[in-house]
């Protein structure tokens, strides 16, 4: 049907190199990076492919089963901006026309603009301009980077060469696009750094090596047909039919009639799909399943030989970081995939030779603060066996891919590329300010400050926070003043600053404390919003607080949920917390917060207990990301940039107003 087909350019990759690299590479789980000319797409596969149930395409919500994939929008198109004292890539795209600058059709600055400065793009084939006759027009390339370098001079009073600010919108870029990244691995139990970067696409090679380096990733894998691997992984695809229906009911242990239902459910499926040819079938059973009151389900797959209850514990742990004791476990609905395996195309091996291939030609190429003398090379070119240092070029019919320095590029028997990343030594960065390194630190921030939001919805157990996501997470100065945010609640983050405040006057700065806070006198809102705070200390003195804030279902009060109508006290609301150290040396303080729900009437205090322990963890995880930044840069460094972006945000505010009063000061 046509819902089944949206997207399916996409899920073509994943079936692509989840068919050929999982194996190739000794079965170490992948991270798919498909990256094209409006976006980047990014999966992961471990063995099994991963589905989401429920997505919203364009508006509208679709409710079949479709592989999950994160897209982001950056690709060759994007284009490139300088606004605000920052470089911006995206969202906005060239499109295929007119695309950008280089095309020939009066197109805007793009990446691929970027990538064409720098070196990048060499022998590109004669398919532009009127008659389809020309290269890539690199001189006009040229003339809009100077104009935007004149846009950044006025604007700073720095003064960049072309391919330093091209080279800035790369790292942008790439930054922009570890962040999905991020969310498919870490955010859900995975180390990042332990699986494979699998880059396919028409531009996924330009920026694979620099992708790797920044997720800390050893190993990027480049299949032969890289550039059209979409294309190659809709031709492994099996035929499919799924049959789902709904059942439930509460799971002690998988029942008879369950079974019966499933083998209806199997049978019913083979019979349709033997209509469709001679196929060798595999059959697999699952159970949509959630626990007791949560509105999260979890598709479990069901295994010959294992307690499907138990998988499913298992994979709740992983994904969310719990398992409530003393919650049911219900079956939603069962579903059975039945799969006719297609014939795969056997794998032909490529010429061998220890012979060390001529480069085609020796260009120059920017990375980081210097041009390098490039060799480029044919994919025709090379024999299997072949090793290629960075830097280095390989030109495929359809992609393009750049080693970096210090990686080695070697082709296997079948023609694929493996290369190893080093990794390489971070560069001292200065505290005086600089556009592009503005632009990192801005969504640096940002990311830690989602990555706490990730922590909280996974580890809490309230629908509130869980599924509704009606929490807020960010990080602020040493005086309280809002740093980042995550794009989560606006409404709680006005007044979350002034609670930071509050709790330093009223606690002082200790190691080993968090506080916890509900009360409009200190910066609350309404008493179910309970905010969390923790300093990050360096040698005693708070250098950083993070915070959180999330709304929890019932705090007692005379009603339950929150502002009662005919409430006439606020102790009749609910618990009034204006502050209470919720950890004290390094121990949380269950029994005293517990005692305080208590005594105001609280309904739910389990689930009180566990999502403070949540918000504690997620503030736990933005302090080590927040170190970890620290220590990469230092901490004159980090500060530094801190207080750049809280004076371009006042900076950016201000010429908003000017220009709603025709730049007038007033």
């Amino acid at each position: 049907s046509g819902c089944r087909s949206l997207l399916s350019g996409p899920a073509g990759g994943v079936v692509g190199y989840g068919q050929s690299v999982y194996a190739e590479c000794g079965n170490r789980p992948v991270i798919g990076f498909d990256m094209g000319g409006t976006s980047t797409d990014v999966s992961r596969f471990g063995g099994e492919y991963e589905w989401s149930l429920e997505n919203e395409i364009a508006g509208v919500p679709v409710q079949v089963p479709q592989l999950d994939i994160l897209t982001v929008a950056a690709g060759g198109g994007s284009r490139l901006f300088f606004e605000n004292g920052m470089f911006r890539v995206g969202p906005d795209s060239s499109g295929a026309y007119p695309g950008p600058v280089c095309y020939r059709n009066g197109g805007p600055l793009s990446l691929t603009d970027a990538n064409l400065i720098l070196g990048r793009l060499p022998h590109f084939p004669k398919i532009l301009g009127e008659n389809a006759d020309q290269v890539l027009d690199k001189e006009e390339t040229r003339i809009a980077f100077e104009k935007l370098s004149e846009q950044v001079f006025h604007e700073t009073g720095h003064k960049k060469s072309l391919e330093e600010i091209a080279h800035g919108f790369i790292e942008v870029a790439n930054e922009n696009m570890c962040r999905p990244i991020h969310e498919i691995s870490t955010a859900r139990g995975f180390d990042v750094r332990n699986h494979v970067l699998s880059c396919f696409g028409g531009a996924g090679g330009q920026h694979a090596c620099s992708i790797a380096r920044a997720l800390g990733i050893t190993q990027v894998f480049v299949h032969r047909f890289a550039g059209i691997l979409s294309a190659y992984g809709m031709g492994l695809a099996n035929i499919t039919i799924e049959k789902q229906e709904s059942v439930s009911m509460e799971l002690e242990e998988v029942t008879e009639e369950l079974i019966r239902r499933l083998d209806a459910l199997a049978e019913s499926a083979c019979e349709e799909l033997r209509k469709k040819g001679e196929l060798e079938f595999s059959v697999h059973r699952f159970m949509n399943m959630r626990l007791e009151g949560s509105d999260t389900t979890l598709m479990i797959r069901q295994i010959p030989g294992k307690n499907i209850a138990d998988e499913f514990r298992k994979i709740h742990q992983r994904e969310f970081g719990f398992n409530p004791p003393r919650r049911k476990i219900q079956v939603q609905d069962i579903r059975v995939r039945v799969e006719g395996h297609s014939s795969r195309p056997g794998k032909i091996k490529i010429a061998k030779s220890n012979k060390q291939p001529q480069p085609e030609s020796t260009g120059r190429c920017y990375f980081r603060d210097s041009w390098l003398q490039t060799p480029v090379y044919k994919i025709e070119s090379l024999t299997a066996g072949n090793v290629i240092e960075g830097p280095s070029i390989i030109l495929q019919g359809t992609s393009t891919l750049l080693i970096e320095p210090d990686c080695t590029a070697r082709v296997n028997d079948y023609g694929d590329i493996k290369i190893d990343v080093k990794q390489l030594k971070d560069r001292k960065l200065g505290i005086e300010l600089d556009a592009v390194q503005l632009s990192l630190f801005g969504s640096r921030f940002m990311s830690i400050a989602e990555q706490m939001g990730r922590v909280l919805q996974r580890t809490a157990v309230s629908t509130n926070i869980k599924e509704r996501l009606d929490f807020s997470c960010a990080i602020f100065d040493p005086e309280g003043g809002l740093v980042a945010n995550a794009p989560h609640q606006p409404v709680h983050l006005g007044a979350m600053g002034e609670a930071v405040k509050k709790q330093v006057k009223l606690n002082g700065v200790n190691e080993g404390e968090v506080w916890v806070t509900n009360h409009p006198e200190v910066g609350g809102s309404h008493l179910p919003d309970i905010t969390v705070v923790t300093p990050v200390l360096q040698n005693g003195k708070a250098v950083f607080f993070v915070a959180n804030r999330g709304h929890h279902a019932d705090v007692g009060g005379i009603t339950p949920g929150s502002m009662p109508p005919f409430s006439k006290t606020l102790q009749e609301e609910g618990a009034c917390i204006k502050t209470f150290k919720l950890v004290r040396d390094g121990e949380f303080q269950e029994e005293g917060i517990k005692q305080i729900l208590i005594d105001a009437g609280a309904r739910s205090i389990s689930d009180n207990i566990s999502d403070l322990k949540a918000q504690v963890a997620a503030n736990q995880k933005g302090i080590s990301l927040l170190n970890e930044l620290i220590e990469l840069h230092s901490l004159e460094v980090v500060q530094a940039y801190m207080k750049h972006l809280q004076n371009n945000a006042s900076d950016s505010v201000r010429a908003l107003f000017r220009s709603f009063c025709g730049g007038k000061e007033e």
